[in-house]
C-alpha cells in the first residue's frame, strides 16, 4: 500500500459524513507504518473505543469506511474460546476477534443498514499474514499450503468481497 496523508485518509471515507471523518482519530505514526507489508490501513480510534478505521487503496484511490465495534458479552468462561478473523482467517483466543459493522452506502445506509465481519480487533491482518506479527496464544495461524502471496491475495479478495456489501 501506498503511504497516505492525513487529508488522503479524511477525504476517503465513503460512509460518514465530512464533519464525521473530520472529527475522527488519525494513527499519530503514518509516518512509521510499514506501509509496504499493509494491504490496508486499519486502527482503532483511541478516543472512541468503539470505532474502527480501515482504508483500502482500491482502483488507485484511498476508501476509506468508518466501523463500530460490538463488544462481545464478557461472561465469565471455564473455557478458552477460539475465533476467526474473516479478512486473514487468523484465529485469536478470547477477545482478539470482535464484530466490526460498517454502515452501507447512499439509501440503504440512511435507513440504517450495517454490514459486519469478524475481523482482528487490532485490524493487523496484513501483518499476521505476512507472519510479521503472531496472535498471542497457541494455534494462531491455520496450518495452510498457501503461500504468502496467496494468502495476501486472499486477505485483499476477503476486503473486496466487504467493501462491496458496503457499497452495495
Amino acid at each position: 500500500m501506498r503511504p497516505l496523508t492525513e487529508h488522503d485518509i479524511r477525504t476517503s471515507f465513503i460512509n460518514c459524513s465530512k464533519g464525521e471523518a473530520k472529527r475522527l482519530g488519525i494513527p499519530k505514526d503514518l509516518a512509521d507504518l510499514p506501509w509496504d507489508d499493509l494491504d490496508f490501513l486499519g486502527w482503532r480510534d483511541p478516543g472512541a473505543p468503539d470505532r474502527a478505521y480501515l482504508v483500502v487503496d482500491r482502483d488507485g484511490a484511498p476508501t476509506g469506511v468508518a466501523l463500530r465495534v460490538t463488544s462481545g458479552a464478557s461472561a465469565s468462561r471455564t473455557f478458552t474460546s477460539r475465533s476467526m478473523c474473516s479478512f486473514c482467517l487468523t484465529t485469536h483466543t478470547s477477545g482478539g476477534v470482535a464484530l466490526m459493522t460498517a454502515r452501507r452506502t447512499g439509501e440503504a445506509g440512511r435507513q440504517g443498514n450495517t454490514v459486519g465481519q469478524y475481523v482482528c480487533t487490532d485490524l493487523a491482518c496484513s501483518l499476521y499474514t505476512r507472519g510479521r506479527k503472531q496472535a498471542p496464544g497457541d494455534g494462531a495461524l491455520m496450518d495452510e499450503s498457501l503461500t504468502v502471496d496467496e494468502k495476501i491475495a486472499r486477505v485483499r479478495a476477503n476486503l473486496e468481497a466487504f467493501l462491496a456489501k458496503v457499497t452495495a
